[in-house]
């Protein structure tokens, strides 16, 4: 698998943050707050993929772009940046070795927690 940081997704997320589209929640409450299959697939009938991804710091391009195994590492809820979906992503990529999306996820956390 070869997932590098989605950069489009990673401007969208700033530009949400500094927009102040951004719930500063906890880790624990992404679990509650992340999409569910159901809201990803209603999202991408609605938007299609190009847009579905810029709510994902990660691409593997192992997957074809138009498949959600394409897109790894959500933050967000299709309306705002979550704080805690920001903080698990961060940790399952420094765990997982993607060090560049780990460090961008950093880099989100701390425009997050600055305001």
């Amino acid at each position: 698998m070869t997932v590098k940081l989605n950069k489009r997704a990673f401007d969208h997320a700033e530009k949400l943050i500094s927009d102040g589209r951004v719930v500063r929640d906890e880790r624990d409450d992404w679990s509650e707050s992340a999409p569910t299959a159901d809201e990803e697939n209603t999202y991408i009938d609605k938007h299609g993929f190009a847009e579905f991804g810029t709510w994902y710091l990660g691409v593997d391009d192992d997957k074809p772009e138009d498949t959600k195994g394409h897109y790894k590492f959500p933050f967000g809820d299709f309306t705002k940046v979550r704080r805690g979906g920001v903080i698990s992503l961060e940790s399952r990529a420094a765990q997982n070795d993607h060090t560049e999306i780990a460090k961008a996820a950093k880099s989100l956390l701390d425009k997050i927690d600055a305001d």
